[in-house]
């Protein structure tokens, strides 16, 4: 337990000094890691390409996001383009690292009113669905 805490301390660090934030999050099966970079909120995720896409989807059908567009997969990534309820876009990217790993990111919101606690609760809901 103690190792964990100082290896997130010091990736925390890392990511701090070089400009960007990393943030612990509760994710509900499991803790994650995500990075908070420019309004989106990237996490990894230990599954397919394909299985990750159906969850994402799944989960802003769960969470009542009104999905608009779905573009690839195209070159290992693919975007989803939604609206909630209040108009707010919500764009979610999945892309393709490895057989059994992929990287989401979670934009809630326009430039300069993101909604970082709506983009980790699309995330909590994802990894419920993966994890």
């Amino acid at each position: 337990m103690k190792k964990d805490i100082g290896l997130l301390l010091i990736i925390g660090l890392f990511f701090g000094l070089t400009g960007c934030v990393a943030v612990v999050a509760g994710a509900g099966a499991g803790t994650g890691v995500y990075t908070y970079i420019k309004g989106e909120l990237v996490r990894s995720y230990p599954a397919p390409f394909q299985e990750t896409m159906v969850a994402a989807a799944d989960s802003l059908h769960e969470l009542k996001i009104q999905i608009d567009e779905k573009k690839g997969p195209d070159s290992g990534k693919a975007v989803i383009r939604a609206r909630r309820n209040d108009n707010t876009p919500v764009t979610v990217k999945v892309k393709f690292v490895s057989i059994d790993h992929t990287e989401v990111s979670v934009r809630s919101g326009v430039v300069g009113l993101w909604d970082k606690q709506v983009s980790e609760l699309i995330h909590a809901t994802i990894a419920k669905k993966l994890l």
